[in-house]
C-alpha cells in the first residue's frame, strides 16, 4: 500500500516506523528537513521537505497515485486543507486527519464530508488519551486497560504481587481457585523479556501480566494476581488544557474531583464549565498546595500539563506526599523508559493514537489495534469471513489454526457471546478474534491467515 504521512512529529515518525516494518510503500512530508532525514537514516522510507498542504508538495509526494493520505502535522488547519487539496485534485481514496481542538470536533458530523471538508477518518488525540485514562480509575490497580468488541472483551496489564493467591504457582490453578470465572493470559513479561504462557507457567512475583476476560470478570482475575485496590473516589487533576478538562469534565459526576491549573484566566473558564470540580489556580509543583488540598488523601494524581519534564516532577513530588497513585502523560519515549517506581502508570499520546490510526490502515477487517508496552506488542480484534473452504481460520478449532511465532488468540466474541480462547472452540464466519502479538512484525502473517481466498481446502 503506498502511504504518504503529513508531519515527521512524535505520531508520524512512529506510524512511518510501524507502517514500513508492514512492508508498505511510504513517502513522509515535513517542512522540516532535519527531522525527515533523521527518519530516513533509519527506516526505508521517502520523504519530501515541503509544505503539507501545498499542491506541488503532495504532486512530488506520489499524492496522483496513493492509497492513502494521513495528515498528523502540529496544525488542524494544515491537516484538513491536505485532507481537501488531496480529495479535490488527486482523488486520494483515503483520507485520515488528527484533528485536536474541541471547537472542530464538537461539530465532527456537519463538518467533515464529501460535500465540506472531505476526511475519511477523523482521530482525536486528546479524547483517545481521556478514554484511557478513565478506563484505569475505573479499574483501579491496572497498568493498561484495552476493550474489545465494544466493550464486551478488555484486555488488562496488572503487575503481579506477593499477596496474589495465584502468584507462585502455575496458571492452571486459576481455574481451580475461580470455577465459574473463564479468563486466559494472554503473555507475561519478565524483566523486560516477552513470555508466552502455558498452563505450567508460573507466575512470579513483579510479573506484568496481560490476561483476557469478559468485562464484569475482571476484577475477579485481578484478585488471583494482587490484593484489588479499593474504588477511587478523589482524583487530583494537574494541568487545565483539553486533556485534564475534558478528563474533569468526565469524572466530575462519579469522583471528588480537584483541577490544579497555573493561568488564572484559563482557571476561570474551568469554573464555568465544570459543575461539580473544584477548580484551584496554582502549581502542582508547589508542595504548600498539595499538602493544603490534602495529597495524602487523593486516590490518584493525574499530571497532565504539555510538558513532560514538569509531569514528571510534579508526579514524583504527589507520590512522595502520600498519593495513592499516579498517573503521567509524557510524549517524549527517552523519558518514559527512564521513569523509576514512583510513576504508576505513563501515557503515550503516540502510542494510543498509532493504535488508532493502524485500526484503519490495516488489511483485512481489523476493528481494533492496541499498542501495547510502548509499542513492542500488540493486541488486535480481527473478524473472521469465509468458510471452512476459502479461510484458513473458519471452521477449524483453535489448536488446528497455525498461528505465526510470537501471537496468541486470547478470545472470541459471536453477537453478546465472549467465548475465552481454548483448544476446542471452533472458529465460526463473522466471529470476532482478538489476538495478542509479541512481535509487531508479524501483523502481515496474521492479515494473511486471515485472508478469504481460493484453495484452502482441508
Amino acid at each position: 500500500m503506498k502511504i504518504i504521512i503529513l508531519g515527521a512529529g512524535q505520531v508520524g515518525g512512529t506510524l512511518a516506523e510501524h507502517l514500513a516494518i508492514e512492508q508498505n510503500d511510504i513517502i513522509v512530508v515535513d517542512t522540516d528537513g532535519d527531522k525527515l532525514r533523521a527518519l530516513q537514516d533509519r527506516l526505508d522510507i521517502g520523504t519530501i521537505v515541503g509544505g503539507a498542504s501545498h499542491p506541488n508538495t503532495l504532486y512530488k509526494a506520489g499524492a496522483e497515485d496513493a492509497d492513502m493520505l494521513i495528515a498528523v502535522t502540529n496544525s488542524d488547519e494544515i491537516n484538513m486543507m491536505a485532507c481537501q487539496v488531496a480529495h479535490t485534485l488527486f482523488n486520494t481514496p483515503t483520507k485520515i486527519c488528527r484533528v485536536r481542538s474541541p471547537n472542530y470536533l464538537a461539530h465532527q458530523a456537519q463538518l467533515f464530508s464529501r460535500e465540506h471538508v472531505p476526511v475519511d477518518v477523523i482521530i482525536g488525540p486528546e479524547q483517545l488519551v481521556t478514554q484511557s485514562i478513565q478506563s484505569l480509575i475505573a479499574n483501579p490497580g491496572a497498568l493498561q486497560v484495552l476493550d474489545f468488541a465494544e466493550g464486551r472483551v478488555q484486555l488488562v496489564a496488572v503487575r503481579a504481587y506477593s499477596d496474589g493467591p495465584i502468584v507462585g504457582h502455575e496458571l492452571q490453578e486459576i481455574r481451580r481457585h475461580m470455577p465459574k470465572v473463564d479468563t486466559r493470559v494472554a503473555a507475561i513479561f519478565r524483566h523486560d523479556r516477552a513470555l508466552i504462557p502455558e498452563g505450567n507457567t508460573v507466575v512470579q512475583v513483579d510479573d506484568e501480566v496481560f490476561f483476557i476476560a469478559a468485562k464484569d470478570n475482571i476484577r475477579a482475575v485481578m484478585s488471583e494476581l494482587r490484593k484489588v485496590d479499593k474504588p477511587y473516589k478523589r482524583v487530583m487533576i494537574a494541568g487545565g488544557g483539553n486533556i485534564g478538562a475534558t478528563l474533569a469534565q468526565t469524572l466530575e459526576n462519579q469522583y471528588q474531583v480537584k483541577l490544579i491549573e497555573k493561568s488564572y484566566d484559563l482557571c476561570r473558564v474551568l469554573a464555568e464549565r465544570l459543575k461539580h470540580t473544584i477548580v484551584l489556580n496554582g502549581s502542582a509543583s508547589e508542595p504548600q498546595l498539595l499538602a493544603s488540598e490534602n495529597i495524602e488523601a487523593t486516590d490518584v494524581f493525574c499530571a497532565l500539563t504539555n510538558s513532560d519534564e514538569a509531569n514528571i516532577m510534579m508526579s514524583m513530588l504527589a507520590k512522595r506526599m502520600g498519593a495513592k497513585k499516579v498517573i503521567t502523560l509524557i510524549t517524549n519515549a527517552a523519558y518514559a523508559e527512564l521513569v523509576g517506581d514512583e510513576i504508576d502508570i505513563a501515557i503515550s499520546p503516540q502510542q494510543i493514537t498509532i493504535g488508532s490510526l493502524l485500526t484503519h490502515v490495516r488489511k483485512g477487517d481489523i476493528s481494533n489495534v492496541h499498542s501495547l508496552r510502548r509499542g513492542a506488542a500488540e493486541a488486535i480484534e480481527v473478524t473472521a469471513h469465509g468458510d471452512s473452504r476459502s479461510s484458513k481460520v473458519v471452521g477449524r478449532q483453535l489448536d488446528e489454526i497455525n498461528l505465526p511465532e510470537g501471537v496468541t488468540i486470547g478470545a472470541i466474541v459471536r453477537g453478546e457471546q465472549v467465548l475465552i480462547a481454548h483448544g476446542h472452540v471452533v472458529v465460526e464466519t463473522d466471529d470476532h478474534v482478538i489476538l495478542f502479538l509479541l512481535d509487531r512484525r508479524q501483523i502481515g502473517a496474521v492479515e494473511k491467515l486471515f485472508a478469504v481466498g481460493l484453495g484452502f481446502f482441508s
